[in-house]
């Protein structure tokens, strides 16, 4: 990869205070053992929450007394419940992507929630007495007591209505036998096991009973103000969930599930901020009349065997739907299809059963000669949706890559290339509406790292939601995470200055506080002009590329030599000793023209 800016940020020593970056653009990429930001950037970082070192809360859990005890690691999503009382900016919400025994905290994932205001140019971690009596400032969601022990909390969604707050149990097991928990006594909806009674039920369904592994793959609602868990939706179905999001009508949702073949789920409530009683849709692209196709939500059977009922409905397949997040001023919803290397053979079954392929899957396996369903199918990169409710239309948004069949050297290495894209947030940051993308690499090979970089390092892009038809380079990189962390729960706070994300699973050997899952706060957002996020060109000294879009003619400042690359980073034109160049015959789209300085200049022609 091109070089990164990095910079050792922060010290143990000064983990309570925002440090200035300081760039050295010598750095190679690997290995990366901190957290880095952008080249040229204004903006400051903060840790918040350090997994494996903060002291949370606990209720009275498994029979032991409430107490004080160590956060559990593996943070992911992250939720941001604002505060319309104006006492501080918000609540906090962190999963844990866990699945462990543990006596004081309780079994399986778990979340810690915590209150910040604003202090300066950084945030405070405020002091909270909850109504259960626990005091202090990081507390533990009880989900033993309430809801049952929850596994693997990935994803999530932070309403845009209201900030309610529900996390996401990845964690899909087939049997009693796949769960590590110390109970497998049957579950009952409303009255848990007989050695963990669970008092949080769900109308319609309380009473019904369930075997344990059952009670796990739910969302899972919380209340952030008071960590304790609300109710499990097991009217959303049973899914391999990741991500979703409430829309600003507060009763329609949607939701994914992190699978091969993963599906679409819409719920839209009957009453508004009620989502225990409305009706539970898949989405299917080729649907007539509707593309919205129910499912039966008051059937439990149904619901804990929801992927069936989507294929028996005919539902469109993606290869592995993770987060979703929305706009909340267009309307339009976008979510990752995180893909999967080799998907073929986990989707065939599903398809001769009714499931469908999408247009995208179609075109890509007719592009690679072969067939959706095929084991030399290969999907290594990935790509962000969008769906336009007004038309129920999904489309692609922007592409992962460029495609490679081997990794090129570091120094032939793209600019961007995006990987894998996992958490998906809509930021509204200093008047200005973006996408905040966070990489979860599936591999190294075909591009994903140059070429004999081992450490699978996950980046976070901005881009610039008003630009009609984004292309890779349109990409804007934040930062860079830590040795061998995934980058995750990227989210703006509501002053839209700020954003926090979460560093999941760093290398041990990293320095402190690098070496544990860490949420940090990136400040200055108002401060940055806006031409750093895309929003506006920055008149520069260099070579220059006018008119821009061109049409028929493109002229430089300088005369010079020149390369001329598209999308993909392919050279498909050389030119020398020239000030101007003819581009009738080119097909309209996006280029880069890079002269014999070394000078680049990105190209749409129209």
């Amino acid at each position: 990869m091109k070089q990164i800016i990095l910079s050792t940020l922060i010290g143990a020593a000064s983990l309570s205070a925002t440090a200035q970056v300081q760039f050295d653009p010598s750095v190679d990429f690997d290995p990366l053992t901190d957290v880095v930001l952008m080249p040229k950037s204004p903006l400051t970082m903060q840790p918040l929450f350090i997994g494996g070192v903060d002291k949370v809360q606990t209720t009275a859990t498994y029979g032991n007394a409430a107490g004080e005890q160590t956060a559990k690691q593996w943070h992911d999503f992250i939720g941001v419940t604002p505060d319309a009382s104006g006492e501080s900016m918000a609540w906090i919400s962190i999963n844990h992507e866990r699945v462990i025994q543990d006596d004081k905290i309780g079994d399986g994932g778990g979340m810690t929630v915590f209150r910040v205001k604003k202090q300066g140019d950084s945030l405070m971690i405020m002091d909270q007495t909850l109504d259960d009596g626990r005091s202090g400032k990081f507390f533990n969601v009880d989900f033993v007591n309430t809801v049952g022990p929850t596994g693997m909390n990935c994803g999530g969604i932070s309403s845009l209505a209201d900030g309610r707050v529900w996390t996401a149990e990845e964690w899909f097991r087939g049997s009693n036998n796949d769960i590590d928990d110390r109970d497998l006594d049957q579950f009952v909806i409303g009255t848990g096991t007989p050695n963990n009674p669970a008092p949080a039920g769900f109308p319609g369904f309380n009473g019904d009973t369930l075997e344990k592994f059952q009670n796990y793959n739910w969302m899972v609602e919380i209340d952030p103000k008071e960590a304790v868990a609300v109710r499990k939706q097991y009217n959303w179905g049973r899914q391999a969930f990741e991500g979703g999001a409430v829309m600003p009508d507060n009763k329609t949702v949607y939701v994914g599930s992190d699978a091969t073949p993963g599906f679409l789920t819409k719920f839209v409530a009957t009453t508004a901020g009620d989502f225990t009683d409305g009706t539970t849709y898949v989405y299917k692209h080729d649907g007539n009349p509707s593309k919205w196709i129910e499912v039966d939500n008051s059937d439990i059977d149904k619901m804990l065997n929801f992927a069936d009922e989507a294929v028996n409905a005919g539902a469109t397949m993606f290869n592995r739907v993770e987060w979703i997040t929305a706009d909340k001023n267009s309307g339009n919803v976008y979510f990752t299809a995180t893909g999967r290397d080799n998907p073929g053979g986990r989707w065939m079954d599903e398809h001769v059963d009714g499931a469908v392929h999408n247009p995208n899957t179609v075109s890509r396996a007719t592009a690679q000669s072969t067939h959706p369903d095929s084991a030399d199918y290969v999907d290594y990169y990935g790509r962000i949706w969008m769906l336009d409710p007004s038309t129920d239309e999904v489309s692609v948004l922007i592409e992962g890559g460029p495609d490679f069949s081997s990794s090129p050297t570091q120094s032939n290495y793209p600019d961007v290339q995006l990987s894998n894209p996992d958490g998906i947030n809509v930021a509204e940051l200093n008047g200005h509406t973006y996408l905040l993308i966070c990489e979860d690499l599936n591999g190294t090979s075909n591009g994903r790292m140059p070429a004999g970089v081992t450490n699978r390092a996950c980046e976070l892009f901005m881009l610039d939601l008003s630009l009609s038809s984004p292309d890779l380079s349109d990409l804007k990189r934040i930062t860079v995470a830590p040795y061998g962390a995934e980058i995750t729960g990227a989210v703006a706070l509501p002053d839209g200055k700020s954003i926090l994300v979460n560093s999941q699973h760093p290398s041990s050997s990293n320095p402190y506080p690098y070496n544990n899952s860490l949420t940090i706060a990136i400040h200055g957002f108002d401060q940055a002009p806006t031409s750093l996020f895309g929003k506006e060109d920055i008149k520069e000294e260099g070579f220059q590329v006018y008119p821009n879009p061109a049409t028929r003619e493109v002229k430089f400042n300088k005369t010079t030599d020149v390369a001329i690359y598209d999308i993909t980073g392919k050279r498909i034109k050389v030119l020398r000793d020239v000030n101007r160049i003819d581009v009738i015959d080119f097909t309209p789209g996006a280029f880069f023209i890079k002269n014999s300085e070394g000078e680049s200049k990105k190209l749409i022609i129209e």
